[in-house]
C-alpha cells in the first residue's frame, strides 16, 4: 500500500475478513428462506483516481466469496470498489454480481469515530435515483427487480459488521432481502 495516500475513513476495511455469523433472509415463492453462511471479503488499496481533473478519489477494490453454511456451496460472490472522494465527504460503493446487476450506492460521511474506535460507513441506491442508481438486465427487470439498495458497515479494533437490505420485486411481490454478519481481520 502506497503510504502517501490517505484512505480516510475506509483505511479500516484495507485487508481480509473472515465470518461465520452470517444470516441471509432471501425471498421464496412461499415466503422467506433463512440461510446461515460464512463469507471472506478482501479490501485492496488501489490508490488515488482524477476524473475530470478536478475530483480526487481514493478506491479500494474488493471480492466477497459468501457460502452457505449447510453445504459449501457459493452462492454469492461480489465485486467491486469502495471510494472516498474527501473534497466532498461522500463514501461511494460500486458493485457487481453475476446476476447481472450493477450499483453504485453513495453517502455522506462526516469522518466520525465512536469511543469503540469504530468508523460507521453507509451508503445507499435506488432505482429512480439519478445520482445512485441500479442497472440490471432485462431479464431481472421483470422477474427479480433490485428496487433499493443499502449497506451499513461498522469497521474498528480488528472487527467488521455489516448489515445489507436490497428491496426486490421478486414473485409479485416487494421483499427486503437481508444479509448481516460479523467478520474478523486474518
Amino acid at each position: 500500500m502506497n503510504q502517501d495516500i490517505d484512505y480516510g475513513p475506509l483505511t479500516p476495511l484495507i485487508g481480509s475478513w473472515q465470518g461465520d455469523k452470517g444470516t441471509d433472509i432471501a425471498p421464496d415463492p412461499e415466503g422467506s428462506e433463512t440461510n446461515p453462511f460464512y463469507e471472506t471479503i478482501v479490501f485492496e488499496p488501489i490508490g488515488d483516481v482524477t476524473n475530470a481533473e478536478s475530483q480526487i478519489l481514493v478506491a479500494l477494490h474488493y471480492r466477497q466469496i459468501v457460502r452457505r453454511k449447510s453445504n459449501d456451496q457459493v452462492f454469492h460472490d461480489q465485486t467491486g470498489y469502495w471510494m472516498w472522494d474527501a473534497g466532498n465527504g461522500t463514501l461511494m460503493q460500486s458493485l457487481t454480481i453475476p446476476r447481472a446487476v450493477c450499483v453504485l450506492a453513495g453517502g455522506r460521511h462526516g469522518g466520525s469515530i465512536d469511543a469503540d474506535g469504530n468508523v460507521t460507513l453507509g451508503v445507499a441506491a435506488a432505482i429512480d435515483n439519478a445520482q445512485w442508481g441500479i442497472v440490471q438486465s432485462p431479464f431481472m427487470q421483470d422477474n427479480a427487480r433490485t428496487m433499493a439498495f443499502n449497506h451499513r458497515i461498522i469497521v474498528g479494533n480488528g472487527r467488521l459488521s455489516y448489515a445489507e437490505t436490497t428491496l426486490v420485486d421478486i414473485y409479485g411481490k416487494p421483499f427486503e432481502h437481508t444479509d448481516e454478519n460479523e467478520l474478523v481481520r486474518q
